[in-house]
């Protein structure tokens, strides 16, 4: 089974651009001809957040022209650029969408796996967080998926990062989501975005880990004041790798065209095994 992640897409109207620079529908296209040009295809997709800029409907209608081409299952979830109701009634064909309410949650299976999207936005803030009803229903899939590898997606990252403007915008609390998650050692990885970076960390018994953008990337700065900057760095994606002997295998795989392959050989030309 092998489960792709992309994340922070920002897609806006159009022919805009973000802040003016990015033209994120065009790296969203690349990112889709780079999957299918892959030597081996994903079986799903999972998209962690941050879909549109601004959650219009002309965005989300922008947004599912350009994963048309994908023909693997596609599975969408908010970030705190997003808006729910516009994402729902922008993908009507997707179920899943609707397996909660208000909180765009859902529980689906990719494979041997059993995917948990939990909604961390809160209406109007750039942050996130977890209340009650959204950790109850993750303690309760959790416990219906006992004895299954477990893959928990979330837009905000349950742990600090150490670049301190998106920290400040992070995950307001998360003691109460890593009880829970202890509880259940079949959860294989916590999938994030947000950050617009990998990054991963030991978390609840766990891995917790973020995804780069197939656009922009945060800047590498681990001051407490960094500046609020982003940086035109080699886009990407995660690829996790299913294998039921060693669990989920992370990859990370970045968007373009770079020189090779080239065989590994000597001065004298001969193949080095």
């Amino acid at each position: 089974m092998l489960l792709c992640q992309i994340s922070d897409l920002h897609i806006k109207m159009p022919g805009a651009l973000s802040y003016g620079v990015v033209d994120t529908a065009e790296a969203l296209r690349r990112c889709v001809d780079h999957i299918l040009a892959m030597p081996q295809r994903p079986d799903a997709i999972v998209a962690t957040g941050d879909l549109t800029d601004f959650g219009r409907a002309d965005e989300y209608a922008h947004l599912r022209t350009l994963l048309a081409p994908l023909p693997m299952p596609v599975y969408l979830m908010p970030g705190n650029h997003d808006d729910g109701d516009a994402l729902r009634a922008a993908f009507p064909d997707h179920a899943y969408l609707r397996q909660t309410s208000p909180y765009v949650q859902f529980a689906i299976d990719a494979g041997p796996l059993r995917v948990l999207a939990l909604d961390t936005t809160v209406p109007g803030e750039s942050g996130g967080a977890l209340d009650a009803d959204r950790l109850g229903w993750l303690d309760a899939c959790l416990d219906e998926a006992r004895g299954r590898p477990v893959v928990i997606l979330m837009h905000h990252p349950p742990f600090s990062t150490g670049i301190g403007h998106m920290d400040e915008i992070g995950l307001a609390d998360s003691r109460q989501l890593e009880a829970i998650v202890r509880r259940h050692p079949n959860v294989e990885r916590i999938l994030c975005g947000h950050l617009h970076r990998p990054i991963e960390v030991r978390f609840a018994g766990t891995i917790a880990q973020t995804c780069p953008s197939p656009a922009h990337q945060v800047v590498l700065d681990l001051a407490p004041d960094a500046a609020n900057a982003f940086a035109l760095e080699p886009p990407g994606f995660r690829l996790h790798l299913w294998n039921p002997s060693f669990g989920l295998v992370t990859h990370t795989a970045f968007i373009g065209r770079f020189d090779g392959p080239y065989p590994f050989h000597d001065e004298a030309g001969v193949l080095i095994d």
